[in-house]
């Protein structure tokens, strides 16, 4: 007899209330967020309101049929007047009924298209606002702030979006008109039986949440337990991990830790099984009882004289009264539902609400406006703090001054620390300088549009990233519409066309996760010969060989210098016979530079360089004897 289990289901179902609460509690204050999460649903205002007028019409034809059911027992089936059943009334009632369900179906159908196209395009317009918005933040943001953190914002939390006009608007809407026309529909049918009903319904609602929410902990703790085998998984079955606990035999470790985490598994899937029975058991025999007290009620009022209680009003009254219990249990919800949307919202603002800590000036001009020659890099007495660094600590670089001119290679030196690195991401403004001056091409970074600035610069790391895709894709992430000879081009003189040659798919070889079907080599080739796809002016290099075995370290410097032939190039290296040709060495200590020079100059001056020089000269030797006593013993 039904049309739907008595409307929407209610909002965010199947959560621990009280652990959902206390992740409520956590998210950021933000003002206005009503106001704000408004206007995100603004564009859509007139499909919202169709769907608010759907779900009024659906929550209101989902009462009807009962009332039929009344007509179709006391007028159609059996006629109070003991005349026999009117196939003619019953068949216009039926019809009538089929349409009414025909007409619930088809508006359940366009509410539910309108509540997911507007829900999922809110949804899409979010996800995209914050991407863009992420990708525009500074490189400190992500070094202080965990990859994971970022991806539940964007993934969970905006994700959780749609839920909000979906489940949680539509199923407050939907179950107070249901509550209210159930209600309506009981009293008109007999208020006395209504009495009865609205008595016993609290039991039955109240034991129904307690079923509930022992459920929904109880999920909870299985979420985690998959959530641990999952990243148990993610752990020791990537690349690196797998590497790991092979290097270490260690994968007996990893069974044994991942089959006990099984092992809580099946014990939690078991007590999701079986949690509840007891009240569920309750939950049945409340169930049953309702519509039993009901007919021991309705049995007394016939006896009493009662000629107002038929069959008729029975049944109809019994299907009513059935409808009522999940939308009582959602709109017991309605205040966790509406904390948890604005948690959701209030995260999301959250990181919308940063504002970048480089962003252009409103007068900022290209680099080829600038003054200067292009290639040229100077720093003016720079001091520079990272973001969380306490005001007592000591600065990362203080007073640094240098200036590289076009084509010129300038190297940086020193103990680990010292703020090298630092140097060369304040000279594309990846960072902020605290103090001081950087200028390029004779402009102050600052007056600088930042996308012209990073389009004159190419930076090769120690640590190569690569994407799981082919050789030819990770090449033209630099320059997209490259062609075929410019990769060859750029290959040859990073001196690795050979190598990939020598792969059966040449080009259109996958490198693998990171890159690991490459050698470390091979993979810092392939970075260079992207950065001189992009063919910069500026070229950075930060320890681009410092993890690399003598042989590949030999190589891929040849290739470097290649690279930086008639370019202005920046590097950083702990290894300084990789630095020794450099035009000028700069020698770096607590954040300040305290020597500068050639090669030979700094030697023979017999400071912290020449200082280095040796410790690196007596490792060397060292290393050499080793190998030699390890080949003897073969």
């Amino acid at each position: 007899m039904g049309m739907g289990g008595g409307g929407p289901r209610g909002g965010f179902r199947g959560v621990d209330e009280s652990a959902q609460r206390r992740i409520n509690a956590q998210a950021p204050r933000i003002p206005g967020l009503g106001r704000r999460v408004m206007a995100l649903f603004r564009p859509y205002r007139a499909r919202i309101a169709v769907t608010g007028l759907l779900v009024i019409v659906g929550s209101g034809l989902a009462v009807v049929p009962p009332l039929l059911v009344q007509r179709v027992f006391d007028d159609a089936l059996f006629p109070t007047d003991g005349t026999g059943p009117d196939l003619s009334l019953l068949l216009r009632l039926v019809a009538i009924m089929i349409g009414l369900f025909l007409a619930s179906a088809g508006v359940n159908v366009l509410q539910t298209w309108l509540t997911a196209t507007v829900g999922n395009r809110v949804t899409g317009d979010l996800r995209v606002r914050l991407f863009d918005h992420l990708q525009a933040m500074e490189l400190a943001f992500f070094t202080r702030t965990k990859t994971g953190v970022i991806q539940s914002r964007l993934q969970n939390d905006v994700g959780g979006v749609s839920g909000v006009l979906t489940n949680t608007v539509t199923s407050i809407l939907g179950n107070a008109v249901t509550v209210v026309a159930s209600l309506v529909a009981m009293i008109i049918i007999d208020w006395r039986l209504t009495i009865i009903a609205v008595v016993l319904m609290p039991a039955l609602v109240l034991v129904q949440r307690k079923v509930g929410q022992v459920r929904a902990r109880i999920a909870g703790e299985t979420q985690e337990s998959l959530s641990e085998l999952t990243a148990i998984t993610q752990e020791t079955l990537s690349v690196s991990g797998i590497l790991l606990s092979k290097s270490f035999n260690r994968q007996r470790t990893e069974s044994a830790r991942y089959r006990a985490e099984n092992r809580n598994q099946v014990v939690l899937q078991v007590r999701r099984a079986m949690s509840g029975q007891g009240f569920f058991a309750v939950v049945q025999v409340l169930m049953a009882s309702v519509p039993a007290v009901i007919y021991l009620v309705a049995g007394y009022l016939i006896v009493g004289g009662s000629a107002d209680i038929t069959a008729g009003t029975v049944v109809a009254f019994t299907t009513v009264q059935a409808r009522l219990l999940q939308p009582l249990t959602g709109l017991m919800r309605v205040a966790l539902d509406l904390q948890t949307s604005a948690a959701l919202f209030a995260r999301i603002f959250e990181y919308l609400d940063l504002t970048p800590a480089i962003s252009d000036a409103p007068d900022a001009i290209d680099v080829a406006d600038g003054p200067g020659p292009l290639g040229r890099v100077e720093f003016r007495d720079v001091v520079f703090r990272y973001p969380d660094a306490t005001g007592e600590s000591r600065p990362t670089l203080d007073g640094v001054s240098f200036v590289a001119e076009p084509g010129q290679h300038v190297a940086f030196v020193g103990p680990s620390g010292a703020g090298k690195t630092t140097v060369l991401y304040l000279a594309p403004r990846l960072y902020e300088a605290s103090g001081g001056g950087v200028l390029f091409a004779g402009t102050d970074v600052r007056r600088l549009r930042h996308e012209s600035l990073i389009d004159q610069v190419g930076i090769v790391s120690q640590e190569t990233y690569l994407f799981h895709a082919t050789i030819r894709e990770n090449l033209r992430y630099a320059k997209p519409d490259a062609t075929d000879e410019e990769l060859a081009a750029a290959c040859a003189a990073a001196n690795i066309d050979h190598i990939i040659a020598g792969f059966p798919g040449g080009y259109d070889t996958v490198v693998g996760e990171r890159g690991y079907r490459l050698s470390g080599g091979e993979k810092q080739r392939i970075a260079i010969a992207r950065v001189l796809l992009k063919d910069p002016p500026v070229l950075l290099l930060d320890e681009a060989t410092s993890a690399l075995d003598t042989v590949s370290e030999r190589v891929v410097q040849d290739a470097l210098d290649a690279a930086a032939r008639g370019r202005t190039t920046l590097s950083v290296a702990h290894r300084l016979s990789t630095v020794i040709g450099a035009d000028v060495i700069h020698v770096v200590e607590a954040g300040r530079i305290v020597e500068s020079g050639t090669h030979a100059e700094l030697l023979a001056a017999g400071g912290l360089y020449a200082q280095l020089a040796a410790e690196q000269v007596a490792a060397s030797r060292v290393l050499e004897t080793e190998e030699a006593i390890a080949r003897r013993a073969e």
